[in-house]
């Protein structure tokens, strides 16, 4: 099918419920060169990564991105990931923008912006949040810090929610101040990621809480630390303030740190991502998507009295979709895949089909090869009829993955997550449909 149509749009993957259709174009991935610029922001930590071996990048909230370290030759992402996996991982987070909303009635605003409740969350504590617009589609879904009873920050996905949430204000004019802030987040991930931490702020970070904030100074610079396990391993996002000025302080100081734990500077891997069911903005959901429709049901409660962006709208979706009326022609699953294993990110939206036909009906978002598993997993878009767990499918894998020259691969709707890690991530918590938050 591919080799038939090799860069041709596939007009017969029902997109209708789109005004912007994704591109499904299987244009594969030339070889070409990243342009850097001073029009796309550098991250303060961008030097140090590239000191590091970074050897390619991608943009993200109009920022680069390290995206791998260890070239193919060495090993390339599977190596990083045994880092993760045996030992402690570091790496630039400084792509997710902080988006500080501070004053009086920051709470009030923020309430109104998420759909969740934000007065349940505590000061000094961090929750996974989505804002929607009024249509109910999805606008962003950062991690929300509170720092204060009138200070949070937003540390966003990729969407620009400075200029969403100012906008926003301009109408309802609540007294805040939105703004964003010199803080840049680095993530250490893994086995050893506690001892390390022990190591630079004592036994006191036994005490912090999953999503709990805490305020710390590492090698003399002012940061913020936050537990947030990734999937089956531990963690924590250390944010760090002013950090134009202060980034190779408290890079090297993780670095010397990490030496006697064998911490090696990698890019996010997205193994555990994918395994954990976890999505990623402009790739598994876009400001078309609805909660809904990417197992997000869980962030619209059914108790929360206060007025928010998109209330009406999702609540009408969810009153539709429980009589069996979907306001969407598709839906995000996991599937498991057959293929060559998948170690590298995919340069297009691969193509799923039925067991008996070979037109397009669907596509993968983000596939990789799960080492656990031994099977490629992905995350991925099929009709709402063809969901239902081992549901078959075919997936229309590029050359270099396919078992058999220019024949599809078989593939099977399962449950997500991936199996049930140990400690998810606070952006995989249990995802059953309209789930009430506290």
């Amino acid at each position: 099918m591919q080799d038939q149509q090799p860069n041709t749009h596939q007009p017969a993957v029902d997109q209708s419920d789109r005004r912007v259709p994704v591109n499904l174009r299987q244009s594969g991935s030339p070889p070409v060169e990243l342009l850097l610029s001073t029009q796309v922001r550098k991250s303060p930590y961008w030097h140090l990564s590239m000191a590091a071996g970074c050897w390619r990048a991608t943009v993200y909230n109009r920022m680069y991105q390290p995206r791998g370290y260890l070239r193919p030759e060495h090993g390339g992402a599977m190596a990083e990931y045994q880092t993760l996996t045996n030992h402690v991982a570091l790496w630039d987070m400084a792509v997710q923008r902080q988006i500080q909303v501070r004053g009086p009635q920051a709470e009030g605003f923020v309430n109104f912006v998420i759909t969740r409740d934000a007065t349940h969350i505590v000061p000094m504590d961090s929750r996974y949040v989505i804002l929607c617009n009024e249509a109910g589609r999805l606008i962003n879904d950062p991690m929300l810090l509170r720092l204060g009873h009138d200070e949070f920050w937003f540390s966003i996905a990729d969407a620009d929610l400075l200029l969403w949430l100012q906008g926003v204000n301009v109408g309802m004019q609540f007294d805040v101040q939105i703004s964003e802030i010199d803080v840049a987040p680095v993530r250490l991930q893994g086995p050893k990621a506690t001892a390390l931490m022990v190591d630079l702020l004592g036994s006191a970070i036994h005490d912090l809480p999953d999503r709990g904030l805490l305020a710390a100074r590492i090698a003399d610079c002012q940061v913020v630390v936050s537990r947030t396990d990734f999937a089956a391993e531990s963690g924590y996002e250390i944010y760090l303030y002013h950090a134009t000025h202060h980034a190779e302080a408290l890079w090297n100081a993780l670095l010397a740190a990490g030496e006697r734990h064998r911490l090696r500077v990698i890019a996010p891997p997205p193994h555990r991502r994918i395994a954990a069911g976890v999505l990623t903005w402009g790739q598994d959901m876009d400001s078309e998507t609805v909660p809904f429709q990417v197992n997000l049901g869980y962030q619209v409660p059914r108790d929360k009295r206060a007025d928010y962006l998109g209330k009406e709208a999702l609540e009408t979706m969810r009153e539709r979709i429980e009589a069996g009326d979907y306001p969407y022609s598709h839906t995000l699953v996991g599937i498991l895949m057959g293929g060559k294993p998948v170690l590298d990110h995919a340069a297009d939206f691969w193509l799923i089909s039925a067991v008996d036909d070979d037109v397009p009906c669907g596509y993968v978002t983000s596939p990789w090869y799960s080492p656990e598993l031994g099977s490629n997993i992905a995350l991925a878009y099929v009709p709402v009829a063809c969901s239902t767990p081992d549901t078959r499918l075919r997936v229309w894998l590029p050359g270099e993955y396919q078992e058999q020259a220019n024949a599809p691969v078989a593939a099977m709707v399962v449950e997500l997550p991936f199996g049930a890690p140990e400690s998810p991530d606070p952006r995989a918590e249990a995802k059953s449909p309209g789930r009430v938050l506290a």
